[in-house]
């Protein structure tokens, strides 16, 4: 797909620029690289496999605080690879006049020629701005998420390796399959880029995401293995639940080795769940909230939610940013924020109106609000969120369009709630077209006879608290009539009701016909 191709994606908030630097310069992974890239001064000589000599490691490891264990040694290589691949420390022909400060050690560890020294990116951290920091920090990311789509391969590898072994412990190279192993790294680094990516989109729109809460993961394995079901109302076979829990395992062993880059936070399965994980696949459903923990949380920082914002960008996607439309003419403004959550496209309010002088605001809002197509009532809507933050200068504004069809109905509804004087009252019909603007602006404009349980429960309170109500709602002279109409007969629990709906829907059709 194109960039054209690609739908939007929903709208973020983010920190300022300078803490989210102040949040990269304290992730231990840059900081671990930069330690080497520090010691390694103005020469290591390197081994054949372009990694710092045994005689050296020891040293290394004291220098970041690790213990000589495995888990030890893969961190200080993870680090040293972070710190190469940045720039960090730089990798340079032992015949550019550098002297290396060291001897390479025994002579299995020969030297290549080359040395590393400290690289010029180590002067981003202490001379650099905000942005050089970020830039860094986001290479860190990249070189992660490379070591941790491989990660999974090193088991792979193993069993490749031990199939191809004789009983003589004689290698077969032709036993080997070097497709099938690089077709199992692209599905790894697939599996985890669609899993952040889905990360990304949960944040995005849940705000419980955004302020700390974390996604369980069989919630995130589940919205891999089924994308077409992101509230898991389908009954999965047992087969998509064996899958899943594969999924589940994979991205256990992904999501740890990515902490120490900064960008997520993970709470890594039970080690016992682990363990019965290798007898049968693990529980995805009906497993007690209190229990979900045991399966592994995991969330997005605010440093990892810029990091894929850039990542996407970089795809060719739309990835907005709350702020993004702060200069932007009020048109633009309703157009964009009429997709946004409305938590996000109240704080895009906010920022627009920042600088503005009330009365020009005000009078750019309203006339950005007319219109008869499907998004005018969504973008009536946040018209009155907008004016909803300004004062008594907006007044004038609003009283202007008392007489206006599409906009008197709001407009009274701004005065009356500031106890202004002297505003007619909205006639039966002003009343009817006014409430069927704000049902329609709550309607998905893809599928305008669904609606959401809170707005389900909004439109039988009106049904129950006005006798008649379809009787006179059929006959509302809006573009969406039918469209609420059709949606009430969808979602009313009385079936009465909602006979009668369908019935008002039909007439509102034949009506405008």
């Amino acid at each position: 797909m194109t960039g054209d191709d690609r739908p939007p994606m929903p709208p973020v908030r983010l920190p300022a620029e300078a803490e989210l630097a102040r949040d990269a310069l304290a992730v231990p992974l840059l900081n671990r690289a930069v330690a080497l890239a520090r010691w390694v001064g103005d020469g290591v000589r390197l081994t054949v496999g372009g990694e710092l000599p045994e005689a050296r490691v020891a040293e290394a490891l004291d220098l970041l605080g690790l213990d000589a264990t495995p888990d030890g040694r893969e961190e200080l290589a993870d680090a040293w690879q972070v710190a190469t691949e940045t720039g960090l420390a730089a990798v340079l022909p032992a015949e550019d006049d550098v002297a290396p400060a060291d001897d390479a050690g025994p002579a299995d560890d020969a030297a290549t020629g080359e040395v590393a020294v400290t690289g010029e990116s180590v002067k981003l951290l202490t001379a650099g701005g905000p942005a050089d920091v970020l830039d860094l920090w986001r290479d860190v990311w990249e070189v992660a998420l490379s070591l941790a789509a491989l990660r999974p391969m090193e088991g792979l590898l193993a069993d490749a390796l031990e199939d191809a072994t004789g009983a003589d412990g004689t290698l077969d190279p032709e036993a080997l399959d070097p497709a099938a192993l690089e077709g199992e790294a692209e599905e790894s680094a697939d599996l985890l880029d669609g899993a952040l990516g889905n990360l990304y989109l949960l944040t995005a729109t849940d705000p419980s995401l955004a302020s700390g809460a974390m996604v369980p993961l069989p919630v995130l394995a589940a919205s891999l293995v089924l994308p077409d079901d992101p509230d898991g109302t389908e009954q999965p076979s047992d087969a998509v639940l064996e899958e899943v829990s594969d999924v589940m395992m994979l991205l256990d062993g992904q999501l740890r080795g990515l902490q120490a880059a900064g960008a997520i936070e993970y709470r890594p399965m039970d080690e016992e769940l682990l363990q019965e994980a290798d007898e049968q696949p693990l529980p995805t459903q009906e497993v007690e909230d209190e229990e979900l923990s045991r399966y592994g949380m995991v969330r997005l920082t605010p440093l990892g939610l810029h990091g894929e914002r850039a990542r996407l960008l970089e795809a060719g996607f739309t990835a907005p940013l709350v702020g993004d439309l702060r200069e932007a003419n009020a048109a633009d403004l309703l157009g964009a924020a009429s997709g946004y959550p409305e938590e996000l496209a109240q704080a895009e309010l906010e920022q627009w109106l920042v600088g503005r002088p009330v009365p020009e605001a005000a009078q750019e809002l309203l006339g950005a609000a007319r219109g008869a197509d499907a998004l005018a009532p969504r973008r009536r809507l946040l018209c009155q969120q907008g004016l909803a933050l300004v004062g008594a200068e907006a007044e004038p504004a609003l009283r202007a369009v008392l007489p206006d069809a599409e906009l008197g109905g709001l407009a009274r509804v701004w005065l009356a709630e500031r106890g202004a004087q002297d505003v007619p009252p909205p006639d039966e019909e002003l009343i009817f077209w006014l409430t069927v603007d704000t049902l329609a602006a709550q309607l998905d404009p893809e599928d305008p006879t669904a609606a959401s349980p809170e707005l389900s429960e909004l439109m039988a309170g009106l049904v129950a608290q006005h006798s008649g109500f379809f009787e006179k709602a059929w006959r509302v002279d809006h573009p969406a009539t039918a469209q609420v109409l059709e949606a009430m007969a969808r979602v009313h629990p009385d079936r009465t009701a909602a006979k009668a709906a369908r019935k008002a829907a039909y007439k509102a059709r034949s009506r405008r016909a």
